[in-house]
């Protein structure tokens, strides 16, 4: 079943062929600046977008990228540098029906700014152990 969203402006239309609806959420430092507080996340799989969609891409560093609209700034996705076309972390407000999603995890927890609270029954989960997970020296 394809699940449908967009950008803020509607210009980065997709679809996405699996979406997890286990949010986490993000604390580490470029994350944070990349939103303005944690990044909550989504994995999907299948995920294409609408031919044309100005999509701007940052390589935010040695083992992922973030995607972004180039017309409205919207965030679009995180992807691992090693995953396969189609498989990305995307904003949970990207998407149509939002139903059924819950926040299941935070990870770089260690990072997490004084102000944010922690989410009541989310995993956490420490930065080094995600970078471990992810084949990444911290």
């Amino acid at each position: 079943m394809n699940v449908a969203g967009h950008c803020l402006c509607g210009a980065c239309a997709f679809t996405a062929a699996e979406v997890s609806p286990e949010i986490h959420a993000c604390h580490c430092g470029m994350c944070r600046r990349w939103t303005g507080g944690p990044e909550y996340e989504l994995s999907c799989e299948g995920v294409a977008f609408l031919e044309g969609a100005p999509i701007g891409r940052w390589r935010a560093s040695d083992w992922g990228e973030r995607g972004f609209c180039s017309r409205c700034g919207s965030a679009l996705f995180w992807r691992g540098r090693d995953w396969p076309e189609g498989r990305l972390d995307m904003p949970p407000g990207l998407f149509d029906d939002q139903s059924g999603f819950r926040l299941t995890e935070e990870i770089f927890v260690e990072n997490r700014p004084a102000w944010a609270p922690v989410a009541t029954g989310a995993a956490q989960r420490a930065g080094a152990e995600v970078l471990a997970e992810m084949g990444v020296a911290p």
